[in-house]
């Protein structure tokens, strides 16, 4: 048998979408944007015309914060939602809960109220099971409920289930955030097109949205979307506040412009997804393997011996998931190819092929 150590590995890991490059549409539009002076802060021409082409996405006159990173957003979405002694609502697999350090916590001094749930996915009785603490002067208040989508599980919440928490929040005071740092891969997932981004943020009942680009072949930058212009009243103070004010803004917003122009930002996570479908036949039915869900975006998490894991992480770079089930995380990006796939399977096929003889 070959050993793994005699294969060559992929050319692009699978460790995640932030591993990945940059789209040369976006390094072309950061370089236009790099010719002469632009005032700064987001007085410049490039941020006036995707500030247009964010509201034109949408179907109505939103206000949007550029800001340098994924963290960034959502601390400045909910700075900006909210109020005195507000609480968030969110599941317990959060980004703002699991992966961000604290950052809430810290910079807003906000209380996160984090739920268990099944694949990541809040339900409206877990917002109407907190509702009890309103107007009880002992308890945070809730105030804001965060989903993400897609979910930190890889799986979707639906157009209805979506407007469903929005009107159980809506209904109890609170608002709704939607963390969608691969907004764009949920939107291939669930139809690919303009209509279909709406029909689940601006139609369902979202008022605002983290707005992902880095995942998805940008070299930096999100966006907060306020689909709700007035709840954007202090935002403009607070973006600077938290250290998430760009002076040349320029180089975050160009790159917008560029990736909402002839839909690459849904080019480029449809190729993701479509990877991830690949990936999952490559390997789903090579013994040792256990390949988990088919995927609905660009994560998988299969599960394999812990032993076969190191060697594998050691040829190619990815992620534990859950290491007391020795399940693991792929994730596939705008420009993982199909050699990519076919060179990855031939390794997992080895090393787990090895393992068995061993064993």
């Amino acid at each position: 048998m070959v050993s793994l150590d005699d294969l060559t590995p992929p050319e692009r890991s699978f460790a995640s979408d932030n591993s990945a490059g940059v789209h040369p549409k976006i390094l072309e539009a950061m370089s236009r944007a790099n010719v002469g002076h632009q005032p700064a802060y987001g007085y410049d021409p490039c941020t006036a015309r995707a500030d247009a082409a964010f509201s034109e996405l949408f179907g109505r006159d939103v206000h949007v914060f550029y800001v340098w990173n994924g963290t960034g957003a959502n601390v400045l979405s909910l700075a900006s939602l909210l109020g005195p002694a507000q609480a968030v609502i969110c599941t317990s697999a959060a980004h703002i809960d699991v992966d961000e350090t604290g950052a809430p916590e810290r910079i807003l001094g906000v209380k996160l109220i984090d739920v268990d749930t099944d694949g990541a996915k809040l339900k409206p009785e877990h917002i109407e099971a907190q509702t009890y603490a309103l107007g009880n002067e002992h308890h945070a208040q809730p105030g804001v409920v965060s989903i993400t989508q897609s979910t930190e599980l890889g799986t979707l919440y639906s157009v209805e289930e979506i407007a469903t928490l929005s009107e159980t929040a809506h209904r109890n005071g609170m608002t709704m955030h939607l963390d969608g740092a691969r907004i764009a891969n949920a939107t291939v997932a669930l139809g690919g097109t303009t209509d279909v981004l709406r029909s689940f943020t601006v139609d369902a009942g979202i008022d605002v949205v983290s707005f992902g680009g880095t995942k998805n072949g940008m070299m930096y930058g999100e966006a907060v979307v306020f689909l709700d212009r007035d709840l954007a009243k202090h935002a403009i103070y607070l973006r600077k506040q938290i250290t998430q004010l760009p002076s040349k803004m320029r180089f975050i917003s160009a790159q917008f412009e560029a990736m909402l122009a002839d839909d690459l930002w849904l080019d480029n996570a449809a190729h993701s997804n479509a990877m991830a479908v690949l990936l999952h036949e490559r390997t789903a039915s090579i013994p040792g393997l256990t390949p988990g869900s088919a995927p609905k975006v660009n994560a998988l998490f299969p599960s394999l011996t812990r032993s076969a894991i190191v060697a594998l992480q050691r040829w190619c770079p990815f992620y534990d998931w859950d290491m007391a089930t020795d399940t693991v995380r792929w994730m596939t990006s705008w420009d993982t190819t199909e050699a990519d796939i076919a060179r990855f399977g031939d390794g997992v096929e080895n090393v787990l092929e090895s393992h068995t003889e061993i064993s």
